[in-house]
C-alpha cells in the first residue's frame, strides 16, 4: 500500500523559494494547469471524514483519485488511490456525470497554475509543486510517495528540507477547504 507523504505551506515570496530551490539542485519539470472536480460520497460526508474524491483533468488527461483520511496530526500523509481514465474533456465529462448518476455530489471546482519540480535530498526523491491557486493563494507542496514502513523516514526527509528553506506556514487543509472558506 502507497501513502503520499506531504507537506504544504502558504508562500509569501515564491521567487525566493524558486532561487533556493534551484541553489539545491531542483529540477524544473513542467507547468501545469489542473482542473479538479470533487464530489462527496451520498451517504458519508467526505468533509467529516476527512476523505476526498477527485476529478482531475491536465491538458488531454483526466484522473479520478481518492484520498483517504490524514493519518497524523503535523502531516498530510494519507493513503491515495489514483487511477487513470480515458483522455478529452469528453471522457471527464462522462465520468462526472456517472458519478452523478450513482449519487455523488458535485463540491466544487479547484483550478491551479502547477510548477513541478524535483529535488533529490537525503536520498530521498521528492516531487515539489509550487501552486498558484484560483481565489485561493500561492503555495509548495513536498511530497513523497512511500509505503507504510518509509512514512516515518519520508515525513522527517520532507521537514527536513521545509526547514532548509524555511518555510513556516504549514498548511494542512485542502485546497478545497481553503476555497470553500474563502467563498463562504
Amino acid at each position: 500500500m502507497h501513502f503520499e507523504v506531504e507537506q504544504k505551506y502558504a508562500l509569501d515570496n515564491p521567487a525566493e523559494i524558486e532561487r533556493r530551490l534551484a541553489q539545491l539542485g531542483a529540477i524544473e519539470m513542467e507547468t501545469v494547469e489542473q482542473v479538479d472536480h470533487y464530489f462527496n460520497h451520498p451517504a458519508r460526508d467526505f468533509a467529516q471524514t476527512d476523505e476526498a474524491l477527485r476529478l482531475r483533468r491536465v491538458g488531454e488527461s483526466n484522473f479520478i483519485t481518492y484520498k483517504g483520511p490524514k493519518l497524523d496530526a503535523t502531516t498530510k500523509t494519507r493513503r491515495e488511490l489514483e487511477l487513470p481514465l480515458n483522455a478529452g474533456e469528453n471522457s471527464a465529462d462522462d465520468f462526472a456525470e456517472l458519478l452523478t448518476a450513482l449519487g455523488f455530489r458535485a463540491v466544487a471546482e479547484v483550478r491551479k497554475e502547477r510548477r513541478q519540480l524535483h529535488l533529490s535530498w537525503q536520498n530521498r526523491e521528492i516531487e515539489i509543486a509550487i501552486d498558484h491557486v484560483d481565489q485561493v493563494g500561492q503555495f509548495i507542496e513536498l511530497e513523497i510517495v512511500a509505503d507504510e514502513t518509509e512514512t516515518t523516514a519520508a515525513k522527517a526527509c520532507i521537514a527536513s528540507l521545509a526547514a532548509e528553506l524555511g518555510l513556516t506556514k504549514n498548511e494542512r487543509r485542502s485546497y478545497l477547504e481553503l476555497l470553500l472558506e474563502n467563498q463562504k
